[in-house]
């Protein structure tokens, strides 16, 4: 069976999760694993653009290096990038069948998409000096956490999947950072909370992202930021992974980042087109900060787990109108509900048509929401994912 017919068969989302099920199987077949030097990325946003800034950085410095990220906008293949590409169908269905031979039947099939999926990143990072592996979910309990890591790096933490991680800032960064196994750095937080459970982590060393820096690396990432035009929470993550060089003795040039920006952050894909792949209210924050002063049509819909009142409410600044793009997805909320959401923030709405010239259009709300416009709207195929 091919790897995408295989993880076709499988859910991508659960209701309820067995935290134990992958450090069991894992258990089983870690002496067949080669480990790299991993490098595990946890926090709420900016893990993906982080990592892909770090990854970027080591394979300009003659490193092997392996990014594992999720989920995917356009096709599965962007979850798993390995030395500047992401790995071919071929690599991707290699890697299959030689997991399919260390794992039980069993096993493989109670395996969830993502755990699964990470495992297959680690056949296919075997021969990696060094891994990025974002955290999917959460922390602690994510599929990620049951390899051994040389460093943590923790992103902003706020409000997100209370469900699985608590329903307070103290639980979700605890459920978070109980991941680290030895050393961490920790990006700049908005809750104090974070600091706060960071500190009660007395036999982890963990230190704070300016502390690591130098005038140098400040001046290096303004004209680094500048040649690629990152919005300001963008120069924040590029901040977090220019620590972890600093952490790893990796010395650096403002040219290993040129080919860093990672598709689908505030990407311009039309005179008139933004779309970004946040979905949270932190993320609504960072992006409206970085539009402030300019107004778009919202191109928008939502899963039903996230707070979208709250999230319209802060993007309400930056923009004039909403249309609803009409998304097929198990998780998505029901309609009727985000127009009602936009009604008691007086907000204009409509359902989205088609691309008018005469307007500019942010697109938000998930990966869901970026894939269906992307696919139907918007030639891909010069885009490189």
């Amino acid at each position: 069976m091919s790897l995408q017919d295989y993880l076709n068969a499988k859910p991508l989302y659960y209701d309820e999760i067995d935290y134990s099920r992958m450090p069991r199987v894992y258990e089983k077949i870690k002496h067949s694993l080669k480990i790299p030097k991993i490098i595990h990325i946890i926090g709420t946003n900016g893990k993906g653009t982080t990592g892909r800034f770090l990854a970027t950085a080591l394979f300009a410095n003659a490193c092997s290096v392996g990014h594992y990220t999720s989920p995917h906008i356009l096709e599965f293949n962007e979850r798993i990038w390995i030395n500047g590409e992401n790995a071919s169908n071929k690599e991707l269905q290699n890697a299959h069948e030689e997991l399919q031979k260390l794992l039980s039947k069993d096993d493989a099939k109670k395996l969830s998409y993502f755990e699964y999926t990470t495992l297959l990143a680690m056949i296919i990072f075997k021969e990696c000096e060094f891994v990025i592996m974002e955290a999917g979910l959460g922390g602690e309990h994510d599929a990620t956490a049951v390899f051994p890591k040389i460093l943590t790096l923790v992103t902003p933490i706020a409000y997100d999947h209370e469900a699985f991680l608590g329903s307070d800032i103290s639980q979700i960064a605890t459920t978070k950072l109980n991941a680290i196994q030895n050393s961490a750095i920790m990006a700049n937080q908005r809750f104090s909370e974070v600091y706060e459970v960071a500190k009660s982590l007395v036999d982890k060393n963990i230190y704070r992202v300016d502390n690591l820096l130098e005038e140098d690396d400040k001046k290096n990432i303004l004209a680094i930021s500048k040649e690629l035009f990152l919005a300001p929470y963008l120069a924040q993550n590029l901040s977090l992974s220019i620590s972890a060089l600093k952490f790893l003795g990796v010395s650096y040039k403002v040219s290993d980042f040129k080919n860093a920006t990672l598709f689908g952050r505030l990407s311009r894909v039309s005179k008139n087109v933004i779309v970004d792949v946040g979905h949270n209210a932190l993320a609504a924050s960072s992006i409206a900060e970085a539009l402030m002063g300019q107004k778009f049509t919202l191109i928008y819909n939502s899963y039903r787990d996230k707070n979208y009142h709250e999230i319209l409410l802060i993007l309400k600044p930056v923009i004039v109108s909403v249309e609803i793009i009409e998304v097929v997805n198990q998780r998505v909320e029901d309609i009727e509900k985000i127009q009602k959401a936009l009604d008691d923030l007086s907000i204009k709405h409509t359902i989205f048509k088609e691309i008018k010239n005469e307007q500019n259009y942010l697109v938000f709300g998930s990966f869901s929401v970026a894939e269906k416009f992307l696919k139907e709207h918007i030639d891909v195929a010069k885009y490189t994912i």
